[in-house]
């Protein structure tokens, strides 16, 4: 049995570090944010290999980093963050991932889960009818014809002019729900064929619209600020990305980055990292696709809150104002990005890929939202249908050692296949039901593979990334209602 100190040197209870003796090429050390407890799957599964691959990246800076959701990834390990230099480092579809900007957005109300208790089946229910899901869903949203570029370019913006949802809702999320510096011109044909119906989808596997209450506040000033400070309140939470558009974005790219490891003499340990140089036409040519991709999904969930919206106001009787149905925030998972961070104290532009990890920039920070100065950007993390999710914010100290970035749910801890052989999904959805929350699924016996078996232990991964300080706690939510694709 492979032990953790035979290979890994510790830093501290919750940073373990891989040193560049591990494997041959590697440019600089990798570092996970683990406990002791989590090492021995990390290990199992291999992901440290990954971390190691990942540090052979030309221009890599600092460390490959893991966050302790880590478990095997394309490419990349899921919950692997690592920053490149612009003048002579690389990007990687596989540093991304295939289902570019998906990400989590959760939305307070002013209703108490005494009020909609009696009403959580039917409000699942008009959730579920109300918002397609499910692989290969088409939407609501029928696209003229070159809209699509239009939702590219445009992203949340695109769906609040079309009347989905407020101008506030921009304010609070990443990026405006707007990234700069896209071009549909470098998107396939093929993947705005595919984009084009499925706009306002939820989409599958471990992709979910969850009605919750906050059931813990840790941080009673912060948790005000975000307007989530009574026990009982109704939030909801949605996790989406960019469908089969984004994927096909990678897919396209991941072929074109093999030939470019060949034309730029690129050596690599695994081919899922094929890359190009930043500032190569390949490169450039990616980061505009990845972009308008990362649109589309900042539409796609900003659709979906308006019919969440519509949904709630229906079920309740009540007016959107009076719920008080209110973004709190927006935030992305698997996404490149062009950022200004300090490097052995000098200023350097770096293209920090994350994948499968959030975005956590401290207080004071310029790219989050001024309401939000004080306490940092919110960060959301959830966890499986049965166990609880968390809310955060970030920290100097994420600034200073990860890039600004911490992990972003609970992490894998069995694979689809293997969770499909461990349970039913009739029986997951028996044990959902007698805990007390409410599922509607298009596929039964989908919800095998996300059972609550399959995850990590939500509140260990977020007691790490808390006491390692890379991000805060400030409140925990528990389900009451699930919809899946």
């Amino acid at each position: 049995m492979i032990r953790a100190q035979d290979i890994l040197e510790k830093v501290d209870e919750f940073r373990w570090r891989v040193p560049v003796s591990y494997m041959s090429g590697m440019r600089v050390p990798g570092l996970i944010y683990a406990s002791r407890q989590m090492l021995e799957h990390i290990l199992e599964e291999r992901a440290v290999e990954q971390v190691a691959n990942v540090a052979c990246l030309p221009g890599i800076v600092n460390y490959s980093l893991a966050m302790p959701d880590i478990h095997w990834g394309y490419g990349f390990p899921i919950g692997g963050i690592a920053a490149t230099t612009v003048e002579n480092g690389v990007v990687s579809p596989g540093g991304v991932g295939f289902d570019i900007n998906c990400g989590v957005r959760l939305l307070r109300t002013n209703i108490l889960h005494d009020e909609v208790a009696p009403k959580v089946r039917a409000l699942v229910n008009a959730l579920y009818e109300g918002i397609p899901s499910g692989a290969g869903s088409q939407g609501r949203i029928r696209l003229r014809n070159g809209e699509i570029d239009d939702v590219l370019v445009k992203g949340s913006r695109w769906a609040v002019e079309k009347g989905f949802g407020t101008p506030r809702d921009l304010d609070n999320t990443e990026e405006r729900g707007q990234m700069a510096g896209c071009d549909p011109s470098k998107v396939s044909h093929k993947a705005k064929e595919r984009g084009v119906p499925q706009l306002g989808t939820l989409g599958s596997g471990n992709h979910f619209l969850e009605v919750a209450i906050v059931d813990e506040v840790y941080d009673v000033g912060t948790a005000k600020v975000l307007g989530l400070d009574r026990n009982g309140q109704v939030v909801v939470l949605i996790h989406c990305g960019s469908r089969g558009m984004g994927h096909q974005v990678a897919d396209d790219y991941i072929r074109e980055m093999l030939r470019a490891v060949v034309k730029y003499g690129i050596q690599l340990p695994d081919r899922q990292l094929s890359c190009a140089p930043v500032t190569s036409a390949e490169g450039q040519d990616y980061l505009a696709a990845m972009r308008c991709a990362a649109n589309f999904a900042w539409a796609n969930r900003q659709c979906i809150t308006h019919w969440v919206r519509e949904a709630f106001c229906r079920v309740l009787g009540r007016c959107e104002e009076d719920a008080g149905l209110e973004l709190i925030y927006d935030v992305s998972h698997n996404i490149a990005k062009v950022e200004n961070h300090a490097v052995s104290g000098q200023k350097r532009t770096l293209c920090v890929h994350r994948k499968g990890a959030t975005r956590a920039f401290p207080p004071g920070h310029r790219d989050i939202p001024q309401k939000y100065s004080e306490i940092g950007q919110p960060v959301f993390i959830p966890g499986d249908m049965g166990r609880y999710s968390y809310v955060l914010v970030g920290t100097r100290r994420a600034m200073e050692e990860t890039w600004g970035s911490t992990c972003h749910g609970a992490g894998r801890m069995k694979s689809r296949t293997s969770a499909r052989k461990a349970l039913t999904g009739r029986e997951v959805l028996r044990h959902l039901e007698a805990t007390g929350i409410t599922v509607r699924a298009g596929s039964v016996s989908d919800l095998a593979e996300e059972a609550p078996e399959a995850y990590k232990d939500v509140t260990q991964v977020v007691a790490v990334a808390d006491e390692s300080g890379i991000s805060r706690i400030v409140a925990r939510t528990r389900p009451i209602g699930v919809v899946k694709g």
